[in-house]
């Protein structure tokens, strides 16, 4: 069995042919899904899927792309529903900061801000976290450890094979390993892999986006994941089922809720 740890099933491109998505995702040993709340505006098309299938959850949070959209009450009612398992999609992005000084340092001050709320909602709420990192490993690290989140851990979603934030294993946090590690020109991803303790890999498809070899150029979806699965087995010398059921044990480890799909 396969947990996909991060797929955004709510997203328009999945609307017309969910079923037939997650039939397939099935036949090929995928079992169990999170849709990830980036987006306040989809968080209820995130939750009506989640009820409707009983082996799919959710998490509510806010992307930094979206923090102009952070309201920390909706949060809450999201929150509050057994079938949401975690608070996220949240973190740093520093790829696209405006140029001028004043703006960066006020963008950059407005992000901290909101994923420092979002820490303290996992907190107050002991759910996990989802985290995005990019071009912000210090500032995502400082804030992690600083805040405290080791209280309730969660997932560098995406890693981004930075290694100094490895450390953050140390401080309950999981690794998302997805369809980066399978392109051609994949370089640190391979070579960090090896280093991150087996009881701290996740798998995830970050479905329809990052779409894995040899499926490159078209919509991402949750079965792709055996490519993934299958990379990792060659890199770490293993097979795909230990991979399977190191990550799968992992996932209920950190999202329990979905230890019940071991039943399944």
């Amino acid at each position: 069995m396969i947990i996909d740890t991060h797929c955004h099933l709510d997203d328009p491109r999945f609307e017309k042919d969910l079923d037939e998505v997650i039939a397939r995702a099935h036949s090929h040993g995928v079992k169990g899904f999170i849709i990830p709340g980036a987006d306040p505006e989809t968080l209820p098309k995130a939750k009506e899927i989640a009820h409707r299938y009983e082996n799919i959850f959710y998490a509510a949070g806010v992307h930094p792309y979206d923090r102009e959209k952070y309201d920390e009450n909706l949060l809450k009612e999201f929150l509050e529903d057994e079938k949401c398992v975690a608070v996220g999609e949240c973190g740093l992005d520093y790829y696209r900061l405006p140029e001028s000084e004043s703006a960066r340092h006020e963008e950059i001050a407005q992000q901290k801000r909101i994923f420092i709320g979002q820490i303290e909602l996992a907190k107050s709420f002991n759910k996990p976290l989802i985290v995005h990192i990019r071009d912000a490993s210090d500032d995502s690290k400082t804030l992690l450890i600083e805040h405290d989140a080791k209280k309730v851990g969660g997932v560098l979603h995406c890693f981004n094979a930075d290694e100094q934030l490895l450390e953050l294993s140390e401080y309950g946090f999981y690794f998302g390993i997805g369809g980066v590690l399978t392109f051609k020109n994949a370089k640190k991803l391979p070579q960090v892999l090896p280093k991150i303790p087996k009881d701290r890999l996740l798998v995830e498809t970050d479905a329809p986006y990052l779409t894995p070899h040899p499926h490159r150029g078209k919509r991402n979806e949750p079965w792709y994941i055996v490519y993934v699965v299958e990379k990792m087995a060659d890199i770490l010398g293993m097979t795909t089922d230990e991979i399977e059921k190191i990550t799968t044990q992992n996932a209920m480890r950190l999202f329990k809720p979905i230890e019940k799909l071991s039943m399944v």
